[in-house]
C-alpha cells in the first residue's frame, strides 16, 4: 500500500539547513513516498495537492534531530538517584545495566524512544549498551526511529563491569550482529562494531572490528579521551598520544565515530582531520561532570578543521535529559564562557551540528539533516503560539537561545507522522511512567544501589 503524501504548508519559517543553509518565510514541503519531493514559497507551491496537508502558519520547521551518543536502555529508571559529589558514578552504572532483564530493558528503551521523540530526535546512535535489541526491536519499530546500534566489546580488563570476550570471539561477535541487524525496519536501523575504548580493547580487537566494518561498509564508534596524563600513558607504549595510537593502527577513518573527544590537543585534531574521523561532543555531560569544557573541549578546533561533529545527550545519568535542543543550548553558550568570547559557536553552528553535521557524522548525511528534495521526510515542527517564541525575528537564535523540546508540536520520520500536535500514540504514558518507576525500585534492590533520596528530609 501506498504511503500517503503529505504536505507541511506556509509555515511562518523553514530552517531547511541545506546547502545554501536557506530559511524559507511562508514555506511548503511536498512529501511522497516517505521523501521530500519539493520545498520553496508557500505561493510557488499552492497548487500542490497531498493526501493531507498539514497548516504549518504557525510553526517553524526545522529537520529532525539526530542525536550520535546516547545510551539508551538503562539509565531511566534509577535517574538522578546520583547525588553532585559522588563523582564518577561509572562503576554503578554499569552494574545496574548488566542487572537489567530482557523485560525491563524493553520498557526502559520505550521510555526514551517516547522522550526522544516527543523532543524532535529522529536518528540515535547507541554506543552498545543494549543487551537485548530483540526486545527492544518493537520499541524502536513503534516510536518509528531510525537507530544504530551494536554490541559493546572489550577484551581487557575495565575498571567497570564490561562485557569482556577473548579477541577473536568479540570480531565474531560484532560481525555476526552485524550481519543480523543492518538494514532492519526498512532500514532505519543499523549496526556497528562498538568497541567500548582503546583502553579496553587490545590492538588487535580494534584492527579486526575496523577490518568488519570495512568489509560490510558500515560505521565503528568508541568512547575516546586524551589529556596531558593519557598522552603520558600513552608515550610509554610508543605512542604520542590516544588518537594518534589509532591512527597508526589503522583504525581511523571516515567511518569512525569518537565519542566525547575531550582532552585532545592540537596534534589530536590534526590526526582526526587528517583521517577524515568524525566526532560526537555531548556538552551537557561534561559541563555536568566538571569535565573542565575551558580546558579540555576543542569543538571550535575541529570544526575549524572541517571535522563532522556531532551532539549527543550520552545518559539520563549523565546529562539527565534526552533533549537536543537544550544540547545545542549548552553547545552554543559553553565555548562562549569558556573562551570569554561571544563568537564561539554562533547558534546557526549549533544547529548544524544537531541537523546536517549530526546526519553526516553517523554516516547518514545523503538520507537526512537538511530539509531539500531527495532527502528523507525526517522534520520537527515547532509551536510560536508559546511564549518562549515570542518576539520572533530570528527562528534559528529563538530555537537555540529561547526554546526547548517542549514546544516540538508534529515529528515526522520517514514522511509518517509520529508526534502530532503533541501526542503520540504507539505507548500508553501513564502505565509506562508507572511500570519503569517500579523498574527502578526493584533495580535498586537487586542490586544494592541505591543513595539517599534527597539532601533535604522528605516527610
Amino acid at each position: 500500500m501506498a504511503q500517503p503524501s503529505l504536505k507541511i504548508d506556509r509555515a511562518r519559517f523553514v530552517l531547511t539547513v541545506d546547502q545554501q543553509r536557506r530559511i524559507i518565510r511562508d514555506g511548503s514541503i511536498v512529501i511522497e513516498g516517505g521523501k521530500i519531493v519539493r520545498v520553496g514559497r508557500g505561493d510557488e507551491l499552492a497548487d500542490t495537492r497531498a493526501d493531507r496537508v498539514i497548516d504549518a502558519r504557525e510553526f517553524v520547521v526545522t529537520p529532525g534531530f539526530v542525536n550520535g551518543h546516547m545510551h539508551i536502555s538503562y539509565a531511566h529508571p534509577v535517574r538522578g538517584i546520583f547525588p553532585d559529589d559522588v563523582g564518577s558514578p561509572l562503576k554503578h552504572v554499569f552494574a545496574l545495566q548488566l542487572a537489567m532483564t530482557e523485560e525491563e530493558e524493553y520498557h526502559t528503551s520505550l521510555l526514551a524512544m517516547l522522550e526522544l521523540v516527543r523532543n524532535g530526535t529522529v536518528c540515535l546512535l547507541d554506543p552498545g549498551s543494549t543487551k537485548f535489541p530483540d526486545a527492544c526491536l518493537q520499541a524502536y519499530a513503534d516510536a518509528g526511529v531510525r537507530v544504530i546500534l551494536g554490541e559493546a566489546v572489550t577484551d581487557r580488563e575495565a575498571p567497570f563491569p564490561q562485557p569482556r570476550y577473548a579477541m577473536a570471539e568479540a570480531a565474531a561477535r560484532t560481525a555476526a550482529f552485524i550481519d543480523k541487524w543492518n538494514g532492519r525496519l526498512d532500514g532505519r536501523v543499523r549496526a556497528w562494531a562498538m568497541p567500548f575504548s582503546p583502553e579496553t580493547c587490545s590492538a588487535e580487537l580494534l584492527q579486526a572490528l575496523k577490518r568488519v566494518v570495512e568489509e560490510r561498509g558500515t560505521g565503528l564508534t568508541l568512547h575516546h579521551g586524551s589529556g596531558a596524563q593519557a598522552r603520558k600513558e600513552y608515550q610509554a607504549r610508543g605512542a604520542k598520544s590516544p588518537t594518534e595510537y589509532l591512527e597508526a593502527l589503522g583504525v581511523l577513518g571516515p567511518n569512525v565515530l569518537l565519542a566525547h573527544a575531550l582532552g585532545i590537543d592540537d596534534g589530536e585534531i590534526d590526526c582526526i582531520a587528517r583521517t577524515g574521523a568524525a566526532v560526537t561532543m555531548c556538552p551537557v555531560t561534561a559541563a555536568k561532570g566538571g569535565r573542565g569544557v575551558g580546558a579540555q573541549g576543542r569543538m571550535p578546533e575541529l570544526l575549524a578543521r572541517g571535522v563532522r561533529v556531532a551532539l549527543g545527550c550520552d545518559s539520563p545519568n549523565n546529562s539527565n535529559h534526552l533533549d537536543l535542543v537544550r544540547a545545542m543550548n549548552m553547545a552554543a553558550i559553553q565555548y562562549k564562557d569558556a573562551r570569554q568570547d561571544t563568537t564561539q559557536i554562533p547558534a546557526e553552528t549549533a544547529l548544524e551540528m544537531g541537523t546536517r553535521l549530526g546526519a553526516a557524522a553517523v554516516g547518514l548525511g545523503d538520507e537526512i539533516g537538511a530539509i531539500e528534495p531527495g532527502k528523507r521526510a525526517d522534520l520537527v515542527l515547532f509551536d510560536t503560539r508559546r511564549p518562549e517564541w515570542q518576539a520572533l525575528w530570528n527562528p534559528v537564535n529563538n530555537l537555540i537561545y529561547n526554546t526547548d523540546g517542549r514546544s516540538v508540536h508534529t515529528v515526522v520520520i520517514d514522511g509518517r507522522i509520529v508526534v502530532d500536535n503533541y501526542r503520540q500514540t504507539f505507548v500508553d504514558e501513564a502505565r509506562l511512567f508507572s511500570t519503569v518507576q517500579e523498574i527502578g525500585e526493584r533495580l535498586q534492590a537487586r542490586t544494592g544501589i541505591t543513595f539517599p533520596r534527597s539532601r533535604w528530609p522528605v516527610l
